[in-house]
């Protein structure tokens, strides 16, 4: 009986178990080494493990992103300011969650690429990332966007000055219970933003959720 292992990269071997009451002796000639040597084949099974892609930079640990927006000047601004300077200053305001969460109300003039979207290819890791959610009872797993950065470069030209914002918003403001402080989706999304040449991201103190409830303007797209 072959038993079963835990996943991990690269390989697996399965080592058959000996029946009852044999035992091991030594091998006393070339060719009984061989007919062992065929024998085992017949009975080791290799199995290929599951493995993860290669780190992309949205996986960058979150001190390494913190240092670049601090680096690249990304500012941080509140809703109202915001606002303001979407009105004003010709900003645009880049929304970064899911389509469906955009089509249920967003700010006017806001611009959708998702960062993150439903999980859509059925490679052996993206079974067992979807297995790992379900095992949480969540059955709609997200992965990242392979095309956000060639969406935004279809939308929004290198200088265009941009305000990236999610649900949450995030902040990169130290506090006694966050040292650095705490990432989120549009935080990643001005990384990626700044890592590729962009030079005017601001990002959304507060995110979507602020904006909603503090009663500034909002539309919704119809189905």
């Amino acid at each position: 009986m072959i038993a079963s292992a835990a996943v991990n990269p690269g390989f697996s071997f399965y080592r058959p178990r000996l029946p009852s009451g044999s035992s091991c002796t030594p091998i006393s000639s070339p060719a009984a080494a061989a007919a062992f040597s065929r024998s085992a084949s017949r009975c080791v099974r290799v199995r290929s493990a599951v493995t993860k892609p290669a780190k992309s930079p949205a996986e960058e640990d979150w001190k390494i992103k913190r240092e670049l927006l601090l680096q690249k000047r990304v500012r941080s601004v509140d809703v109202k300011e915001a606002l303001r300077l979407q009105k004003e200053n010709n900003f645009v305001i880049l929304d970064v969650r899911p389509e469906a969460e955009f089509k249920e109300a967003h700010p006017p003039g806001a611009i959708n690429v998702q960062i993150y979207r439903l999980i859509k290819e059925w490679t052996a890791w993206d079974i067992a990332r979807r297995a790992a959610f379900a095992f949480f009872g969540i059955f709609t797993g997200t992965e990242e966007n392979p095309e956000f950065m060639q969406s935004v470069e279809s939308k929004l030209d290198k200088d265009a000055k941009i305000i990236v914002a999610c649900s949450t918003g995030g902040t990169m403001k130290p506090s006694q219970s966050l040292p650095e402080g705490l990432q989120s989706r549009s935080l990643i999304a001005a990384y990626l933003l700044v890592l590729n040449g962009y030079k005017n991201v601001f990002h959304l103190e507060g995110g979507l959720y602020k904006w909603f409830k503090e009663g500034l303007p909002a539309e919704a797209e119809e189905e």
